[in-house]
């Protein structure tokens, strides 16, 4: 009997229940699945994050911008003090090509050794200091060139000494055209900067003597603005420089130089009066849309190119000409930066905004790129050189140097490694 028990218990093995066992397969599938997510997820991450550390597109048509790319805002964020920064790591009052109205250390301004320890940190990433030597082994024989009023010259000079301070090699050359040029002989790297205050051909119109649609309206004299035209201080420019930073707008509501009624700015386009007359406004739409056709018509094959927005001033109390000043020695809040620059307020300094209206929208489908520094700029009412730029009023316009131009240029290289390397 016990050997008929042995011989059925093992014809009849135990059976061990099905569903705990498949239970613990699904859990530990489960488990191994979610690992594998956790670390691609992870591992994505990290990827779009070291991506959007470096790079803020302004318009979400661009075109240095894919689909599976987060930028980093960088005008969303905030100047932080940094007590440790010494001027003689990037450039100081020596350099010799800062003008003389900029430069507040010697001029003795009295926040001067303050103005540069304030770092711009946007809140989603990091904006860091560029590096000279670096950016001229990567942009050997290359030609970039600033196109613009004298905001342009203030980042032209803050690049310069920048790159001044790590290369002793250097000639000054001006290509056609150019107020000022100097290339880096070691590296055949050439920077310039072309002065224009409108980017189009302007110059004084009388009336003449025989008449005309203008003359007919009334007119005697005033500033004659051909929208087609590009100044011959830059005509060379985009034929020449590999890399393109353009700015307007100071110069379209500079009632002092174009008074609507003493001196008005009267259009033309195809060497005809543009009938009826249009607003300053209007005429800036129009000279942008010209000027970027013909740089995007005459510009070397893979030119890089850029629109700088408006750079803010700081008149408190009335304009330059009314008494106007801007004495604080620490950046704006968010509160006050609204009451200085809201479109609603029409205050003093209320063409920043305006000139970036239309500067957004007249680039709209080209392959220029915006270079946004005018939310960063606005919070620093500090920054200007103020009674010390030695005029007979303040000076709260131009930037000291060193200064925030050289945040600018921080981000300008920034963005142009990432056009670079992506292209």
């Amino acid at each position: 009997m016990a050997t008929q028990a042995h011989q059925n218990s093992n014809q009849n093995p135990k059976r061990v229940p099905l569903f705990p066992l498949l239970a613990l397969l699904i859990f530990a599938s489960i488990f191994f699945l979610l690992s594998i997510s956790k670390k691609t997820s992870s591992s994505f991450h990290s990827s779009s994050l070291s991506y959007s550390q470096i790079f803020k597109p302004n318009d979400r048509s661009d075109p240095i911008l894919s689909h599976h790319q987060r930028p980093c805002n960088y005008s969303d964020g905030k100047w932080i003090y940094d007590p440790n920064f010494r001027f003689n790591g990037r450039y100081d009052s020596t350099c010799k090509e800062i003008f003389k109205g900029w430069n507040c250390l010697l001029n003795n301004k009295s926040n001067a050794g303050d103005i540069p320890k304030w770092r711009w940190k946007p809140n989603a990433c990091h904006l860091h200091p560029f590096d000279p030597l670096k950016f001229l082994h990567n942009y050997r024989d290359t030609n970039i060139g600033f196109v613009g009023d004298s905001l342009n010259r203030n980042m032209f000079v803050s690049l310069f000494c920048t790159l001044k301070r790590v290369s002793r090699g250097v000639k000054k050359w001006r290509p056609v055209g150019a107020d000022r040029g100097f290339t880096f002989l070691q590296y055949n790297l050439t920077i310039a900067y072309h002065r224009t205050n409108l980017l189009a051909r302007y110059g004084r119109w009388s009336a003449s003597a025989n008449g005309g649609a203008l003359e007919a309206l009334g007119y005697k004299g005033g500033y004659r603005v051909d929208v087609d035209v590009p100044e011959g201080t830059w005509t060379k420019a985009s034929s020449f420089h590999d890399i393109l930073i353009f700015n307007t707008g100071h110069w379209w509501w500079a009632p002092s130089k174009f008074d609507p009624v003493k001196s008005p700015m009267l259009f033309f386009e195809k060497d005809q009066p543009i009938i009826p007359p249009i607003s300053p406004d209007v005429g800036l739409d129009r000279v942008i849309k010209h000027m970027i056709y013909f740089v995007e018509k005459t510009a070397r094959p893979g030119a890089i190119k850029f629109f700088r927005t408006q750079s803010p001033r700081h008149f408190e109390g009335g304009d330059w000409d009314q008494g106007g000043s801007c004495q604080r020695l620490q950046p704006l809040l968010s509160e006050q930066v609204e009451e200085l620059f809201s479109l609603k307020n029409n205050g003093t300094n209320v063409e920043t905004r305006l000139v970036n209206q239309h500067l957004y929208e007249a680039i709209r489908g080209s392959h220029f790129h915006i270079l946004d520094i005018t939310h960063m700029s606005e919070l620093r009412a500090d920054a200007h050189p103020s009674t010390a730029g030695g005029k007979k009023h303040d000076d709260c316009m131009h930037w000291c140097l060193p200064g925030i131009t050289d945040t600018w240029n921080d981000l300008f290289v920034t963005l142009l490694n990432i056009i670079k390397y992506n292209n």
